[in-house]
């Protein structure tokens, strides 16, 4: 699954100014619209229109590789589970995102979770992402999103996964979050993951510094904004060369690989298991120990000399 759009310089222009008007769109819509509770703020049509300037970055700029895409059935609810990468860009989740509405167009329902902070940092871009489908992360949400037979977009690691060290880029590192194994339970839909390479070498996180920063907060020190960034990271990225903080990120330019894994089917499944805090852990476990044995393949098949 390599198919490349053909884009000529003016088609490229003429896609950015359309992503830049709907951005800009999204920015001055009214503060309590497009908030991300509700799972009818998603418009088809915005998609489609986003789609040739997304389709330019996948093709040209992080020329991606992508692989796997059968081992998602074509129709029924999903619940896809990603390990996050690459900063506030998150350059793999985009382009996933790209190559799930080249397969099955964008009438079928999807949604992905979203941190609720982004409504707040920096709402144009949240509020333009709800219109692609993005919702609060919020179980009931992803429950009823679930009901209406659609897939849903989990990224378990949150912030201090997309943030996270870049000698810890190889690894699953999902903070002991383990929601969307009850959600899964309780649903009985399996779990499909999403992994890539690449994508956390577009900036280089040096570390991250939130625990220091979170004792002197304890001390009287606000947090600028009143806002709690949850993480606090130091890397070397553009535009800002060395950034303090979970500041929005442009990629580098680096050639990316996504994988669809296959699906990870538990061995109970009801509200009842959902409430067993051993069993919940074991299948924590299970999807942890699973995407970490896929994503040190995926690591193999580009860094082992041939």
């Amino acid at each position: 699954m390599n198919y490349r759009q053909p884009q000529t310089l003016v088609s490229v222009f003429q896609s950015a100014r359309i992503y830049a008007d709907l951005y800009l769109k999204a920015s001055l819509a009214a503060p309590n619209t497009l908030t991300g509770w509700s799972l009818d703020d998603r418009e088809p049509q915005i998609i489609e229109e986003l789609l040739p300037f997304i389709g330019w970055v996948y093709q040209y700029y992080f020329r991606v590789q992508t692989d796997g895409w059968e081992n998602i059935p074509s129709t029924g609810k999903l619940l896809l589970i990603g390990s996050h990468n690459g900063g506030l860009a998150a350059p793999d989740t985009i382009m996933m995102t790209y190559d799930w509405f080249r397969k099955f167009g964008t009438n079928r329902l999807a949604y992905a979770l979203m941190e609720p902070k982004i409504w707040q940092v920096l709402p144009g871009l949240a509020r333009l992402a709800t219109q692609v489908g993005t919702i609060q992360t919020h179980p009931n949400l992803a429950r009823a999103a679930l009901r209406r037979g659609a897939a849903v977009l989990i990224y378990p690691g949150g912030a201090q996964d997309v943030f996270r060290p870049h000698y810890m880029r190889n690894l699953i590192y999902f903070h002991g979050h383990q929601g969307f194994v009850k959600l899964a339970l309780q649903e009985e839909v399996p779990i499909i993951p999403f992994i890539s390479y690449g994508a956390h070498s577009t900036l280089i996180v040096l570390a991250d510094i939130y625990p220091q920063l979170q004792q002197l907060h304890k001390l009287g020190m606000p947090w600028l904004g009143n806002i709690d960034p949850g993480v606090f990271p130091i890397y070397l990225g553009l535009p800002w060369g060395i950034a303090f903080g979970p500041l929005p990120n442009i990629p580098l330019p680096i050639k990316l690989h996504t994988r669809v894994c296959p699906p990870i089917v538990f061995e109970r499944y009801g509200e009842s298991v959902s409430r067993d805090r051993e069993y919940v852990k074991h299948c924590y476990r299970k999807v942890c120990d699973r995407m970490q044995q896929e994503l040190d393949r995926l690591f193999e098949e580009h860094e082992t000399p041939s």
